[in-house]
């Protein structure tokens, strides 16, 4: 398994609180027929439609993202309707706050998707060869990417997600099977028929290539994990715990996954730094509550405790969030953006220095992201030196941590694995398969 970054993609009476052993017994209890039936006709319709975008020519590609961007415009009355059905069936559920921020789809966030898909559709495609070197007798090695065929995504109840990973499946030339959690599923349904079938019809591809689970509930997540022949990859967005369970039960069965488990990302507070950076980059790292890459965890220098932490409480309160101060009834990375009704939560501690703050993030938290805001450059080496997470950020918010915003393309994730493979934002340059070639010298 990949470990990934992300928020709770199952339903939320999930196998969060579940022991292993009751995971496990319930990976089966889950396998429901209609679930099972559902998956298996999108993965079949998928993998009868995958040649189509495997044997696309380059400018076909670039004319579906283009189209995407152009239908969601077309479809912005459509989909936002949708969208308000499933905003007023969360609010009536009792979702409230980070959650029903995920799940919102306004005019701005539909004109960002669109913008970020023509961005993507100029983004250069990645060579299909490259020559190793020569060998012996003549013959030359290539090394050639390949698409997967078939990958699963199993994410949150974020609509705008859709288009994320369907824009970079397409891009990477890859079919997929996606399925999201349950409050956002007439949303994603409008997208999927109003937008990403469309576009690709449009663009003379296989409409089919990319499908959408519509069989609400927990069992699609599992029965999505269990089809290795099909799906042999499988994206998992989620909270730790019910992503974990969905990643065993994929092991099980022989599907590989890139799941996107934790988040939470760290801000330390170096003696040296200059309070008005400070406070500007605890503002700019919380001004959304339900992202993995927002600040989590606040971590002030042991000589500026007293004279900062009242600036630092002041600051939280008139941005609407609360403080968690020592000492801490819980562990120093819990990750508020998916405590339900405390989203609006920092954990506040101290560190000794720059050393000690990055070990506390490299020990307390997932290993997403952590920053340091400071003058002293030896401190900043020094932290930079000792952080071992996936993003390290110098006076600039951890919120960088993000495909767009890091890379100019979306993404399907945040890898925080700590064993070789796709590291950081995961975007359509990591879902290949990598072939070697040996072929004549021309």
């Amino acid at each position: 398994m990949t470990t990934m970054t992300g928020e709770d993609a199952t339903e939320p009476a999930s196998a969060q609180s579940e022991p292993a052993s009751a995971q496990d017994e319930n990976i089966e209890f889950r396998a429901d027929p209609a679930a099972v039936a559902a998956v298996r006709a999108a993965a079949e319709a998928a993998d009868g439609a995958k040649g189509s975008l495997a044997r696309a020519p380059e400018n076909a590609i670039r004319d579906a993202l283009r189209a995407m961007a152009d239908r969601l415009g077309r479809s912005a009355d459509a989909v936002g309707a949708a969208n308000s059905d499933d905003m007023r069936a969360a609010e009536a559920a009792g979702l409230t706050g980070a959650l029903l921020d995920r799940l919102r789809l306004d005019e701005d966030r539909l004109t960002a998707m669109a913008d970020q898909l023509l961005a993507l559709a100029e983004v250069p495609a990645e060579p299909v060869s490259r020559v190793v070197r020569e060998l012996p007798g003549g013959l030359i090695a290539e090394e050639r990417r390949r698409p997967v065929g078939v990958i699963g995504a199993n994410f949150e109840a974020r609509p705008n997600v859709v288009a994320d990973i369907a824009s970079q499946l397409i891009k990477s030339r890859n079919a997929g099977v996606l399925r999201t959690g349950s409050a956002a599923l007439r949303s994603a349904i409008a997208l999927a028929d109003e937008v990403v079938a469309p576009a690709l019809a449009d663009a003379g591809l296989d409409p089919a290539a990319i499908q959408l689970v519509r069989v609400p509930g927990q069992a699609a997540a599992y029965a999505l994990v269990s089809e290795p022949a099909l799906i042999p990859l499988v994206i998992l967005r989620g909270s730790g715990a019910s992503t974990r369970a969905l990643a065993f039960a994929a092991a099980r069965r022989g599907v590989r996954t890139l799941a996107h488990a934790d988040g939470g990302a760290v801000i330390y507070i170096d003696a040296s730094a200059d309070r008005r950076r400070a406070a500007q980059l605890i503002e700019a790292s919380l001004d959304r509550l339900g992202v993995c890459n927002r600040l989590n965890l606040l971590l002030l220098g042991e000589p500026i405790w007293d004279s900062l932490l009242p600036e630092v409480t002041a600051l939280l309160d008139r941005l609407g969030v609360a403080a968690s101060l020592p000492p801490h009834r819980h562990p120093l990375g819990h990750e508020w953006a998916l405590d339900t009704g405390h989203e609006a939560t920092v954990t506040v501690a101290r560190a000794a220095g720059a050393v000690d703050a990055a070990a506390i993030a490299n020990r307390e938290t997932s290993g997403l992201a952590a920053a340091i805001v400071a003058e002293d450059r030896d401190a900043v080496g020094m932290f930079l030196d000792t952080y071992a997470g996936t993003g390290a950020f110098w006076n600039a918010t951890p919120r960088l941590l993000d495909g767009f915003k890091l890379l100019a393309v979306p993404e399907t994730g945040i890898n925080i694995d700590k064993v070789p493979g796709p590291r950081g934002p995961v975007t359509f340059r990591d879902l290949y398969l990598r072939q070697f070639v040996v072929v004549p010298k021309p």
